[in-house]
């Protein structure tokens, strides 16, 4: 692709890993595309480069073609890594070394879905506000204690830009042509899409069991965030009823009225589920993980993990990515209460 451009054209150069997010990568592109339609020329410009300007495939197979970073890089203005499930450590060293030159060089760069991991690595996070795919957080959260990611659909500091993924790159463009053209063209560009709202970085992602919870009780929501606040350092339901100020029955038909189960069932699988994403999204050993849901033994942990995702931790491990995402739809609907 040649390098020449009409003045004021900008250009976003998409750097693409193994597996990448085609949702994501799709959601970035097509309201430039659009908007260049919109007023007959070419304001906007995109690349999808590689490493090494190979055919690279998506997460659901589908090849992209692709030129190298380097040649990619040549006047570009914004650079976002564009990551899938998950970011192998396969040539991670030419990653990070392409995102440094790029930040020394001035470029303003960002990341689409778990590319954030790769700009937190390369050192480009740090002083920064951040965000990342609400299943991945977690682990993130465990990988860079320091660094302030927050569960935004997107956030932008300066000339960092990281976006959770999928639709939310939507979004961040939209928020980049409103700075460029205007949010009356921005509002047509959505338009184009059914894209009714346009989001900003004042919207929380409502994935996992945040927009459920939003309609619970007061107290039981209370009660939630102490269970979220507590997954390693376990707390027995009876803490939580006297710091919730309910009594252990209150709690118990409160969470049965609202949520068909137990709390102690509740924080059981709420538990398992940070075990998931840190099995999924992280290298973190198998007791590691089971420490930080709040496990004393392996086997203890094995088993629930067992009950409630129909798979054992080391068979989720040893999953692709396709694999592992269509284990979460065959969980056993274990009943009853459980052990907290």
């Amino acid at each position: 692709m040649t390098t020449e451009r009409p003045a004021g054209t900008r250009i976003v150069t998409l750097l693409l890993v193994e597996g990448f997010s085609m949702m994501s990568v799709a959601s970035a592109i097509e309201p430039l595309r659009s908007l260049n339609r919109l007023i007959d020329r070419e304001a906007w410009r995109w690349r999808l480069a590689s490493l090494d300007g190979e055919v690279l495939a998506a997460s659901n197979g589908i090849p992209l073609p692709t030129e190298t970073v380097e040649t990619a890089l040549a006047g570009t203005d914004y650079l976002f890594v564009c990551g899938g499930l998950r970011i192998q450590s396969v040539d991670e060293r030419r990653y990070l070394s392409v995102l440094r030159k790029a930040a020394r060089a001035g470029v303003a760069v960002g990341s689409l879905s778990t590319g954030t991991y790769l700009l937190a690595r390369a050192g480009l996070l740090d002083g920064y506000r951040c965000t990342i795919h609400w299943e991945n957080r977690p682990a993130f959260q465990e990988e860079f204690p320091d660094l302030v990611c927050t569960d935004k659909i997107y956030e932008i500091d300066r000339d960092r830009l990281t976006c959770s993924g999928g639709t939310a790159a939507m979004d961040l463009m939209l928020h980049l042509i409103i700075e460029r053209h205007g949010g009356d063209l921005a509002r047509r560009v959505a338009n184009q899409f059914h894209h009714e709202r346009i989001r900003d970085e004042r919207d929380n992602q409502s994935g996992g069991r945040q927009e459920r919870l939003a309609n619970l009780p007061p107290p039981v929501r209370a009660a939630i965030r102490l269970m979220q606040h507590h997954v390693e350092d376990t707390l027995s339901i009876a803490q939580i009823a006297e710091r919730t100020g309910m009594s252990a029955r209150q709690i118990e038909r409160l969470f049965l009225r609202y949520l068909e189960m137990s709390p102690a069932r509740y924080y059981l699988s709420l538990r398992i589920d940070r075990a998931r994403e840190l099995l999924l999204y992280s290298d973190r050993p198998i007791l590691e993980v089971a420490i930080a849901a709040g496990f004393t033994s392996t086997s203890h942990f094995a088993h629930w993990f067992k009950r409630l995702q129909g798979v054992r931790p080391s068979q989720l491990r040893g999953r692709t990515g396709g694999e592992a995402e269509r284990a979460d739809g065959s969980r056993e609907a274990a009943t009853g209460r459980a052990p907290g």
